[in-house]
């Protein structure tokens, strides 16, 4: 096998050339000296070794570079080379920008320049981080093959459950050679097909047995906890974190993807502890990292399809009969973006339209017209994101502009970004195509208007979706859940709440059973908040738990 690579990149042609030469002076025996002098350069250098096959162990990168900064130049990096070292080459002018970038790309080490001597101040940083490199498990799972149709609901279904879980996968059209011989070799099962590394074939596969397939955890070990976690975004992660920390045997059910909407979005930029933005897949990867070390239990691809009271234990039953009980239980479900109504569009969806981000379809649309209906937050953070790679985007909002729900700082990014047209005032009354989205019709105030759009993204509100709930805790008028000072607002009494005591702040109509995040009536729909109330929540299950 070929030597692992250091990759070492600086716009200053005499920085790059010294970087190299005191690396080639003690590796060169055992690791191959890359040196490039721009972020795009050195991307593209990656990206040809990724194709060889070769290990890349570190990567040392000038923080000061005109056309990609060094923070972005690693954050890029992770996705090609996720277990190389990340070294960040800094003045100490811009140490503070190194101590942001710990946060942004998990940044390793940074090292200030000038390093001379190099035995005493270079050195010693690239031995330690090169044998971190070498003790680390750096194992992969092995890529999985999904074969499908193009403008297939469930085709995109399955790549998006393998994208928003970050697991490697090659997507086969059933009309390829490849795809066709998978197809006939299988028998010609009903599609999608995913093949995984050992050979397994599963045809049109369910959440749960691509969940299984790629070993991610399905089963409660035990069948009982001290608290059960009810969904898996930030309020729920949040609340795994601070359960688990602090002693509780928790448990977290999440129907789809650890993360939630919030795991979605490609860049979220006002949250607390970033200030450089971080990615939804990023702040939720490090959120399901953390619950797993505090020794939080993440079961994924499991729906838990009613909750019941047997004496002081509140039981979760899961949808394939599985029963969890425990002391406490916190409902983290959030929401869903509500459905489009326009006539066809329930026709199209996986063929061109789409609720959320779908960020596995953001390199799909180069070159091509996007629509985004929303003017949200989520529906900004996608417009931006799209942008890097549609020919126009079409933001289509109801109101006459997008300052009554949008963050300034989302506004003022859409402004400045050319390719993207805001239609405010507008409204999607119809959609047309043939296999895919071709076109879609809006209501202006003169009359209808057709745009021609291959993609349409939809954030148009959201909702509950707690009608699993019912006749368990009470509800408000929309299904949001009803906690604390709501429950007894203008003297009233939750309906059968056995206790002398009112509901605790984020208490249900149940004692024991807790809400937080979006799912809860009056919330403040954002992320931030969302992991506050995860944490207050732990914090009123103690209480609770201290009383009973």
């Amino acid at each position: 096998m070929s030597k692992p690579v250091l990759l070492t990149v600086d716009d200053d042609p005499g920085v790059s050339r010294a970087v190299a030469r005191d690396l080639r002076r003690r590796y060169a025996g055992s690791y191959r000296i890359v040196r490039a002098e721009s972020g795009p350069q050195a991307l593209d250098a990656l990206g040809e070794l990724r194709l060889r096959g070769d290990d890349t162990a570190m990567l040392l990168a000038d923080h000061r570079m005109p056309e990609m900064t060094g923070v972005e130049f690693l954050e890029r990096a992770m996705d090609l080379f996720p277990f190389a070292r990340r070294v960040l080459l800094t003045a100490y002018a811009d140490t503070d920008a190194a101590i942001r970038a710990i946060n942004v790309v998990d940044l390793d080490h940074y090292l200030l320049k000038p390093w001379n001597p190099p035995e005493e101040k270079f050195y010693p940083v690239i031995d330690a981080q090169l044998d971190a490199w070498e003790r680390a498990d750096r194992r992969l799972p092995g890529e999985l093959r999904v074969v499908g149709h193009r403008w297939s609901a469930r085709s995109y279904e399955v790549r998006d459950f393998l994208a928003r879980h970050q697991v490697p996968y090659t997507w086969l059209l059933d009309g390829d050679p490849e795809g066709a011989e998978l197809v006939a070799a299988a028998g010609e099962p009903e599609l999608p097909l995913v093949v995984t590394s050992d050979g397994a074939v599963l045809a049109a596969p369910s959440d749960a047995e691509l969940a299984a397939a790629i070993g991610l955890p399905t089963t409660p070990s035990t069948g009982f906890y001290d608290l059960i976690v009810v969904g898996g975004g930030p309020s729920g992660l949040g609340a795994a974190v601070y359960g688990a920390s602090e002693g509780l045997k928790t448990v977290v059910v999440e129907r789809r993807a650890l993360g939630g909407q919030a795991g979605q979005s490609s860049r979220i930029e006002n949250y607390l502890g970033f200030p450089d933005g971080v990615s939804g897949a990023q702040l939720a990867d490090r959120a399901r990292r953390q619950a797993d070390r505090f020794g939080a239990e993440l079961l994924q691809a499991g729906e838990v399809a009613a909750l019941e009271s047997r004496g002081t234990a509140r039981v979760a039953r899961l949808s394939d009969g599985t029963e969890i009980a425990a002391h406490a239980v916190i409902l983290a479900t959030g929401v869903s973006y509500r459905r489009l109504s326009a006539p066809g569009v329930d026709d199209f969806v996986g063929r061109g339209v789409y609720y959320g981000a779908a960020l596995t379809e953001a390199p799909s649309c180069a070159d091509e017209e996007v629509a985004i209906v929303g003017g949200a937050n989520s529906a900004g953070q996608a417009a931006v994101h799209l942008a890097k790679y549609a020919k126009r985007v079409h933001i289509i909002v109801r109101a006459d502009g997008l300052e009554r729900s949008m963050s300034h700082y989302l506004v003022e990014q859409i402004a400045a970004t050319p390719n993207i047209e805001v239609h405010a005032g507008k409204t999607v009354c119809g959609v047309e195509g043939a296999d895919r989205l071709e076109r879609l019709t809006l209501q202006w105030p003169d009359g209808l208007r057709t745009i021609d759009a291959h993609w349409l993204f939809v954030f148009i509100g959201a909702e509950p979706g707690t009608g699993w709930l019912d006749g368990y805790v009470e509800r408000d008028q929309r299904g949001y859940v009803l906690t604390g000072p709501d429950l007894v607002a203008g003297g009233r009494r939750p309906a059968r709440w056995p206790l002398a005591r009112q509901p605790y702040h984020l208490e249900t109509s149940v004692p024991g059973v807790f809400a937080a995040g979006d799912v809860r009536s009056e919330s403040m729909k954002r992320v931030a908040s969302a992991v506050g109330d995860g944490a207050m929540a732990v914090a009123l299950v103690h209480r609770y738990l201290e009383q009973a």
